[in-house]
């Protein structure tokens, strides 16, 4: 934790600030320890207070490192942080307007940027990595568990429950995803050509292409994978696609490299899919961060030229969906090190159940 604030603290100087406040719960618990309905404050010196309302003060003593936990003022949060620090030049992440500008009116010296935490957490350390592989492992054992347990007509939404309900008894838990109403997506058949398909009540069918991808949070940080299954008697075009998806994720994982761009990565998997006449089909970027939220910097598409650097945590998931047929998606999340160092086992050769 005191690395974290050290690197906090270096970049909140590089804007000529010395005290960092943040508001979003990802970056409160990245500076504390504490996530939840609070404030975080680290001054000049290391020197960290959570302002919590009271319903909220004996969980942020118990799961905070270091902290000095107060109590909000009857004004509620705001009022409380400005009694503290009125006269500190302040960088705060926050995201609302109403508050930035009752903030402004009690603190004058006050600007805002995401960009400290931005440049902190886009870095993991190895404590961080060591959670991100932990996730990443429990995740193989559930694709593992898809093998056992997807068969003709079982529905997407049983197969749901006994994937989150292995989850939950690994510590691992939903995201709050927002792009999706499911912690999982679970798509057969037709609905696999849609990238964030909604977990249906649809069962598993003969020929059916199945794709998973969980998204799922141990110890606050999120590792994301997909892997796609096929039912049965799956089609030659099906088998085609997949391993030209394979291949374009094999090489975009080749391609990860310090100091390469994120957009060299996102072509390197466009051009294998491009190449075998699918590129229309190829309808997202080819990755992202992930750490505290389930999309986090670097965005990994044509248009970031980004460089990548040594021991971010993204994902590398090229994808070929034909409408209302199916769509294939291959995903390992991974740290940047010298190459790509992935951080599933679990096989991506086409396992057809």
């Amino acid at each position: 934790m005191n690395t974290r604030r050290k690197r906090l603290e270096k970049y909140c100087n590089v804007l000529n600030c010395d005290t960092l406040v943040a508001f979003e719960p990802e970056n409160l618990f990245y500076m504390t320890g504490f996530w939840g309905e609070a404030i975080g404050v680290i001054e000049k010196g290391g020197k960290t207070t959570i302002i919590a309302p009271e319903l909220e003060v004996q969980r942020a003593k118990e799961d905070s490192v270091n902290c000095d936990v107060v109590t909000s003022q009857r004004g509620g949060l705001v009022s409380t942080l400005a009694s503290i620090i009125k006269k500190k030049k302040i960088c705060t992440d926050c995201q609302n307007y109403s508050v930035m500008q009752s903030l402004k009116k009690s603190i004058p010296r006050i600007k805002q940027s995401s960009d400290p935490f931005y440049n902190a957490r886009i870095i993991k350390d190895s404590e961080e990595i060591r959670i991100l592989k932990k996730a990443s492992s429990v995740i193989d054992e559930m694709f593992e568990l898809c093998t056992q347990t997807i068969k003709k007509d079982r529905r997407e939404s049983e197969l749901q429950t006994i994937l989150m309900a292995f989850a939950n008894a690994n510590d691992l838990f939903d995201t709050g995803y927002h792009s999706t109403l499911n912690p999982l997506i679970i798509a057969s058949g037709p609905n696999s050509s849609l990238p964030h398909a909604q977990v249906t009540k649809r069962k598993f069918a003969d020929g059916d292409i199945i794709t998973v991808d969980l998204t799922l949070r141990y110890k606050g940080y999120v590792s994301d994978a997909t892997r796609t299954f096929g039912l049965g008697s799956i089609s030659k075009e099906a088998r085609t696609v997949y391993e030209i998806v394979k291949e374009s994720q094999k090489v975009g994982l080749k391609a990860v490299r310090p100091q390469k761009t994120c957009a060299l990565v996102d072509d390197a998997c466009r051009k294998i899919i491009t190449e075998h006449s699918y590129g229309q089909h190829f309808i997202h970027s080819t990755g992202h961060g992930i750490g505290l939220n389930v999309h986090e910097n670097p965005n990994i598409s044509g248009k970031n030229k980004e460089k990548l650097k040594k021991n971010m945590a993204i994902t590398v998931e090229p994808g070929i969906y034909i409408p209302k047929k199916f769509g294939v998606r291959i995903e390992d999340s991974l740290i940047v090190k010298d190459r790509a160092a992935v951080m599933h086992k679990f096989t991506k050769d086409l396992i057809v159940i």
